[in-house]
């Protein structure tokens, strides 16, 4: 298999993972009773980005999140050619993930989809903010010594994990256009879609000068 076929496979198997066990948290959550509460579910975001991380960092670099690719291709640190393969490998591992769920769970009205609590406009600036914080980590800990790359996981996956803790109940702490886009499509609640397409993509391009910013040497 080619090199990019291999990298490609790798992001659909990820973010397959992360969606189905993510999202699937909140629906499970849901069916139970509130079994895994809250935090559970938070927790359970965080161990399965760290996990796919190590899974396949080494061979995709496990962005699985259109922004995020995004923001490496500004950084000049993924080839523009290769950003729209990967974000059409990501939104299909996001989609087959949510239509596992409905095969799963077929009474479940929403299958994870985000949702704003409050207004609009509050759950924007939560999802630009977030967001940027997330892509700042990212930057940081795929850039310098091997030992800083060894504990991405463990910081990206906390990060996640930190993020959809506190933030979680108001805005739903996407993060991730393709995380909220499959959910939505598949359960039919599109109606605040674009706050979770427009804020995380906003966010990793502020946070990418950012970086560059406080690492710009006197």
């Amino acid at each position: 298999m080619p090199k990019l076929s291999r990298r490609l496979l790798a992001e659909f198997l990820g973010t397959f993972a992360m969606i189905f066990a993510g999202t699937g948290a909140i629906v499970i959550n849901q069916v139970s009773g509130g079994a895994l509460t809250h935090p559970g579910v938070a927790l359970t975001w965080g161990l399965i980005v760290m996990v796919m991380i190590y899974t396949f960092g080494d061979l995709s670099g496990a962005h699985m999140n259109p922004a995020v690719s995004l923001g490496f291709t500004v950084a000049g640190r993924f080839p523009i050619l290769e950003l729209l393969p990967y974000i059409g490998a990501q939104i299909a591992g996001a989609l087959a993930a949510s239509g596992t769920l409905r095969l799963l769970f077929p009474t479940n009205q929403l299958l994870g989809a985000t949702l704003p609590a409050g207004s609009d406009l509050q759950s924007f600036i939560l999802e630009f903010l977030l967001t940027g914080l997330l892509m700042l980590v990212v930057l940081n800990v795929s850039h310098g010594a091997k030992e800083k790359g060894i504990t991405a996981g463990i910081a990206v996956g906390a990060t996640i994990g930190l993020e959809a803790l506190f933030a979680g109940p108001i805005c739903g702490a996407s993060m991730n256009p393709a995380r909220s886009l499959a959910p939505a499509l598949v359960s039919g609640h599109t109606e605040h879609l674009w706050i979770y397409l427009a804020a995380p993509v906003a966010g990793a391009l502020v946070a990418v000068p950012l970086f560059f910013l406080l690492r710009e040497k006197a």
